[in-house]
C-alpha cells in the first residue's frame, strides 16, 4: 500500500511539472556551460568578435557567473530591463543599487562600475592621431629615440595600413655590437597577426657606419622576395645611427 501511494505522488507530480512547464510557469534554468559553444559570450566573443555580442552579453562576461537559480546572462537581462536597457542609466547605478540584485555582489558590482567608467572615460578621450610615413626622415624620427645611443644592434619593424600610417612598431631581435639576427619568420607573422599592409625594416650600427653590410644587403632582399610572394610590400629598410640614417629605398637598393 505505501509503495502504491508513493508511485501516485510521483506520478501526480511528474505530471504538474510538465504541464507547468507547459503553460510557461516552469522554466528550468540551464548553466552558460551547457549552451551551445557559439552562444557563450566569452566564446562568441572570441569566434566573431566584441561587436557581435549584445548588451546583455557584455555585461554577462563582466559578472563572469550566475546563481544557481540563474544564469550570468538571465541576470544581465534583469538589471538592465531595471533601467530599460540604457547603458547611460545603467552608468548611474551606485556599488550599494548594483547589490540589490540577488547575485550581484561587491566584486561584480565594482566590475561593472569599473567598466562603465572606463567607457566614460574613453568617450571623453580625443582619438590619438596616426602617424603617416611620407618619406624616409619620417622613419628615421620614429626610430632615432629607441636606437640612437645604443652600445649593440636591435632590429625593429614598423608596420603599416593601406594609407602608410603606422599601426605599430615592434623590437624583432637585440644582438651584439656588430650584428643581430632578424627572422623573417617573426616579422611577417606579426605582419599578418596585425593586418599590416607594408612593412617597414629598420636596424642601427653602433659603430655610427651607414654603409649596409652584405648581410643587410641580403636580408633586405630575403625580405622584398617574401613579401612580394605574401603581398605584404616593404617599402624601405633604413640604418639608423647617431649622426644620420641610411635608407635602402632612397639608395634604390630595394
Amino acid at each position: 500500500m505505501e509503495g502504491l501511494f508513493l508511485h501516485l505522488i510521483v506520478t501526480i507530480f511528474t505530471k504538474f511539472r510538465v504541464h507547468s512547464y507547459a503553460m510557461g510557469d516552469y522554466q528550468p534554468s540551464l548553466s552558460i556551460k551547457s549552451w551551445a559553444e557559439d552562444d557563450r559570450p566569452r566564446e562568441k566573443l572570441l569566434l566573431k568578435g566584441r561587436s557581435a555580442l549584445s548588451n546583455v552579453e557584455l555585461i554577462a562576461i563582466l559578472i563572469g557567473s550566475g546563481s544557481r537559480n540563474e544564469s550570468a546572462v538571465d541576470l544581465s537581462k534583469r538589471i538592465l530591463q531595471s533601467v530599460n536597457n540604457n547603458l547611460t542609466e545603467l552608468g548611474k547605478l551606485t556599488i550599494q543599487d548594483l547589490m540589490k540584485f540577488k547575485g550581484i555582489g561587491e566584486a561584480k558590482a565594482i566590475s561593472i562600475t569599473a567598466a562603465l567608467e572606463l567607457g566614460r572615460r574613453r568617450k571623453k578621450e580625443t582619438p590619438q592621431k596616426k602617424q603617416k610615413i611620407t618619406s624616409s626622415n619620417d622613419i628615421y624620427e620614429i626610430f632615432h629615440p629607441h636606437l640612437a645611443d645604443l652600445p649593440h644592434e636591435e632590429f625593429w619593424v614598423l608596420l603599416l595600413s593601406r594609407s602608410n600610417t603606422v599601426k605599430s612598431k615592434h623590437c624583432i631581435s637585440k644582438g651584439g655590437i656588430t650584428g643581430t639576427v632578424a627572422d623573417i619568420r617573426i616579422i611577417f607573422k606579426l605582419a599578418i597577426e596585425n593586418l599590416a599592409a607594408s612593412i617597414i625594416a629598420c636596424h642601427n650600427h653602433p659603430s655610427g657606419n651607414l654603409h649596409p653590410s652584405k648581410a643587410d644587403l641580403d636580408l633586405t632582399k630575403k625580405l622584398k622576395q617574401t613579401g612580394e610572394t605574401m603581398e605584404i610590400h616593404v617599402l624601405d629598410h633604413v640604418i639608423v645611427t647617431d649622426n644620420g640614417y641610411y635608407s635602402f629605398s632612397d639608395e634604390g637598393v630595394m
